[in-house]
């Protein structure tokens, strides 16, 4: 039995307009500017404290604190309006992968876990996947746990698994987990980035990523 891990933000989900905008107005109820788009984007991936460390390391926590419970509010009501969508091929690649008997499919996401419910719920992906690993549990990535998590809970040893991440965070976290990292070049982090966190390929789309996947598992 061979794992895979996806990320979500990025990788699955193109959720960038929803991400800085609310980012934007969690910076406004702390009375700061956000930064360019650019360095929001930059972050994703992370668990929302760090992230918000990063992009406002002059702030103090108090105002952090403002910054993130802003930003979750203004998560939460882009969410209600608008869900994120999926991007080209997305679908066709996780029915496949999830029809295999060989396979099993995991998630291992910086969003909360009420974030990723509300995102499968909406695409109707409940049943695709054995292992749901989110921020609310883990140290942020790069940090591996959320991946060690995943093996344990699918069976599966690290030498049998592979994780899909569009930023070096998922590269550095596959590498500290003991597996490969497969980058995609349609998210937020530069085909570089990926590269010099030594990504095993940098999928150009998701009918190549589902091959590289299938081959990885012949």
């Amino acid at each position: 039995m061979r794992l895979v891990v996806f990320d979500v933000d990025g990788t699955l989900v193109d959720s960038q307009h929803h991400i800085v905008s609310a980012m934007t107005e969690g910076f406004a109820a702390a009375g700061l500017t956000a930064p360019p788009r650019a360095e929001v984007l930059g972050i994703v991936g992370l668990s929302l404290p760090v992230a918000v460390a990063q992009l406002a390391p002059l702030a103090d926590l108090p105002v952090q604190s403002r910054i993130v419970e802003g930003y979750r509010a203004a998560y939460l009501q882009a969410r209600m309006q608008e869900t994120a969508p999926l991007y080209p091929g997305a679908r066709d690649c996780l029915d496949r992968l999830a029809g295999r008997p060989d396979l099993r499919l995991a998630v291992a996401t910086g969003k909360s876990r009420r974030g990723l419910d509300a995102m499968l719920e909406a695409h109707g992906l409940e049943g695709h996947f054995v292992s749901l690993q989110t921020a609310d549990g883990h140290p942020s990535k790069p940090h591996p746990a959320m991946l060690w998590a995943a093996l344990a809970e699918a069976g599966a040893a690290a030498d049998r698994a592979v994780m899909v991440g569009d930023t070096s965070f998922d590269m550095d976290m596959a590498r500290a987990a003991g597996m490969p990292g497969f980058g995609v070049s349609w998210g937020y982090h530069p085909a570089a980035a990926l590269d010099a966190a030594g990504a095993a390929l940098i999928a150009g789309d998701f009918s190549g990523l589902t091959k590289a996947i299938e081959d990885w598992a012949a």
